[in-house]
C-alpha cells in the first residue's frame, strides 16, 4: 500500500495554488506550468530533470521553476519525500512587485536554491494558504515569499521602489484604516486596502510597517480582539462574540485572546460577571 498523500488549495479569484504532499511511488511525467512554481522539500529527497540536467532537492532546499519550465520528478529512494509547492501566476507576481516589475519579471536560472530565508518564507506562505489564515495574512505571506524569491534567487533581481515618505505612508494607512475600522469582521485582503488607498498592495504593507511597526493583518486582528472583548464584557457569549468579530470559530478566538491578554475569553467573561456581582 502506497504512503502517498496530498493536500491542495486553490484561490477562487486569482492564479494561486498550493500543495502539501508526500510521495513514495508517484512519478511525475514531464510537464510544465503556466505559472511560477516554488517548492521547499521538508523531508527526504526528490530528483528531477529540468533544462537538460538532473537535479536533487533534499530537505531544506528550494525549487524554483519559471513559467513553462518542463520538468519531471520522483523520490530518490523508497522512503519518499515530503514537500510544499505553490504555483503563482505571473500577473500575481507583477502585482506584488508593483513598481519593481517595470524592469521585468524575475527569472530563475537554477532550479534548486539553498537559502534558509527562502525556505522559511515559502513554509509560512504554504501554512497560511492551506490553513485558515485571514485573507490579509495570506496576502502578506505571499508578498514576503515573492520578494524573497525575486531578491535572492533570481538572475534579474527585482525589488519594489524604496519605501514612501512617512507622510505618504500616513495617508495610505489612514485610508486603509477606514476599511479595517468600519468592518473589522469582514475578511478584507490587501487588494481591498490597496484600492481604498489608491496604491499597490505592497505599498500598503510597507506603510503599515512604517507607521505602526506591524502588518495590516496584525492591526486587523487587534481590532477584532478589541471588538470581541467589548462584546463579551457586554454579556455576549464567547462563541457569538467570535463570529461577530470575524474569527473562524471560538477556538480561533481563544487562541489569539490568550496570546494577547494572557487569559481565555471564558475567564474574561467570568471576571466581568464577578465584578458586576460584587457591586
Amino acid at each position: 500500500m502506497t504512503g502517498d498523500w496530498a493536500r491542495y488549495w486553490r484561490a477562487a479569484d486569482r492564479p494561486l495554488e498550493a500543495m502539501h504532499a508526500h510521495f513514495e511511488r508517484h512519478v511525475y511525467h514531464r510537464h510544465s506550468h503556466d505559472a511560477y512554481s516554488f517548492g521547499v522539500t521538508e523531508d527526504g529527497a526528490q530528483t528531477f530533470r529540468c533544462r537538460g540536467a538532473a537535479h536533487t532537492s533534499a530537505a531544506g532546499m528550494v525549487m524554483a521553476f519559471n513559467p513553462d519550465d518542463p520538468h519531471d520528478g520522483r523520490a530518490v529512494d523508497a522512503l519518499g519525500f515530503t514537500y510544499r509547492i505553490v504555483h503563482i501566476g505571473p500577473e500575481v507576481v507583477a502585482d506584488v512587485l508593483g513598481d519593481g516589475a517595470a524592469a521585468g519579471l524575475p527569472l530563475f536560472p537554477r532550479p534548486v536554491l539553498h537559502s534558509r530565508v527562502l525556505a522559511g518564507a515559502l513554509r509560512r506562505l504554504h501554512r497560511d494558504l492551506l490553513d485558515r489564515a485571514s485573507a490579509l495574512r495570506r496576502d502578506e505571506s505571499l508578498a514576503d515569499a515573492v520578494l524573497a524569491m525575486g531578491g535572492l534567487g533570481a538572475a534579474r533581481p527585482v525589488r519594489p521602489r524604496t519605501a514612501p515618505s512617512r507622510r505618504d505612508s500616513a495617508r495610505i494607512v489612514a485610508r486603509a484604516r477606514e476599511v479595517l475600522d468600519s468592518t473589522p469582521e469582514a475578511d478584507a485582503d490587501l487588494g481591498t486596502l490597496a484600492a481604498a488607498a489608491g496604491r499597490s498592495r505592497h505599498a500598503v504593507y510597507r506603510a503599515f510597517h512604517q507607521v505602526y511597526g506591524i502588518a495590516p493583518s496584525d492591526y486587523q486582528r487587534e481590532r477584532r480582539l478589541r471588538r470581541a472583548r467589548r462584546l463579551i464584557a457586554e454579556g455576549t457569549a464567547p462563541g457569538d462574540a467570535a463570529a461577530a468579530s470575524g474569527f473562524a470559530d471560538q477556538s480561533h478566538l481563544n487562541r489569539w485572546f490568550r496570546r494577547y491578554y494572557g487569559i481565555t475569553p471564558g475567564v474574561y467573561a467570568r471576571g466581568t460577571s464577578d465584578a458586576a456581582g460584587s457591586r
